[in-house]
């Protein structure tokens, strides 16, 4: 219930999320000032926490008072939202009858927009040598911080020139990017990976698959091999943060004519005119 500046807070070094990365995120933005799809987000932060048996005592309600009291201190034109729940402060041991918690945070700072040439021009993306996480290690449904497996692979893709890396999981099949779920076009149609190939399933991500039909692009779930990435028309990137951002290269090689595609930047218009309409 505090509010403070960021350089200000403190966050005990005990905390189980700083000693285990024990803890769960949600990653939002304003449109107009009001956070995109909140209650989405939130759902799935509840569904994070209680797969790693946090509870968290706050409602929706709660949350989103709170978010409206930063918001209107932050008095920023546009807000980047990170929602952090943590289990909280133990004594560095497996001992979880020792913790007190949760540890709730929710931190708001300027919201920084991509390169418009990221949409104009489309950005390069690699196909990662990092593996997804199998779901039987770690299921693909908790939004955990512990991000060691998308952080090898953003390195990875940072010291290539690209913009994302793209996954594969166990099997070989496409999953997802580091920070996005991402789709296929060919012949018209709008393909991402199912769930079922252990991905997150991204807001962002349903929202699309909601708005394609209403503009005459069937969209579908399916699994995916690296040749249906290579062979494919267009492909974007989808997250709250990217929106839908076109992907031009795949491992140097030019997708398609290289450029953004016209069912893409259809789709990128027609989601900007979703997002306002559906914020807390």
């Amino acid at each position: 219930g505090i509010v403070t500046p960021a350089a200000e807070a403190k966050v005990s070094v005990l905390d189980n999320g700083f000693t285990f990365g024990d803890s769960v995120y949600e990653t939002l933005r304003t449109y107009r000032g009001r956070p995109f799809h909140l209650d989405r987000h939130l759902t799935r932060l509840r569904t994070s926490a209680w797969r790693l048996g946090i509870a968290i005592p706050q409602g929706d309600q709660v949350f989103a008072q709170r978010l409206d009291e930063i918001l209107a201190r932050a008095q920023n034109d546009e807000s980047y939202i990170r929602l952090i729940v943590s289990r909280g402060e133990g004594d560095v041991s497996y001992r979880f009858d020792r913790v007190k918690g949760p540890t709730v945070i929710l931190l708001v700072k300027p919201y920084e927009p991509f390169p418009a040439s990221h949409y104009a021009e489309g950005v390069p993306v690699i196909l990662s040598s990092v593996r997804r996480n199998h779901p039987s290690a770690l299921d693909p449904a908790i939004k955990s911080c512990n991000l060691l497996n998308n952080i090898l692979a953003v390195r990875e893709a940072q010291a290539k020139g690209a913009v994302e890396p793209i996954l594969l999981n166990a099997a070989g099949e496409l999953a997802e990017g580091a920070g996005s779920n991402f789709f296929v076009v060919r012949g018209g149609h709008a393909v991402t990976p199912p769930l079922g190939a252990g991905i997150l399933a991204g807001v962002t991500r349903a929202a699309l698959l909601d708005i394609g039909p209403s503009l005459g692009v069937p969209t579908r779930e399916q699994a995916l091999l690296p040749g249906d990435l290579f062979a494919a028309d267009e492909a974007f990137l989808t997250s709250t943060l990217k929106e839908v951002m076109p992907i031009s290269s795949v491992d140097g090689r030019p997708l398609g004519d290289g450029k953004p595609g016209p069912v893409t930047l259809r789709l990128l218009q027609a989601f900007r005119e979703y997002a306002p309409s559906h914020c807390a």
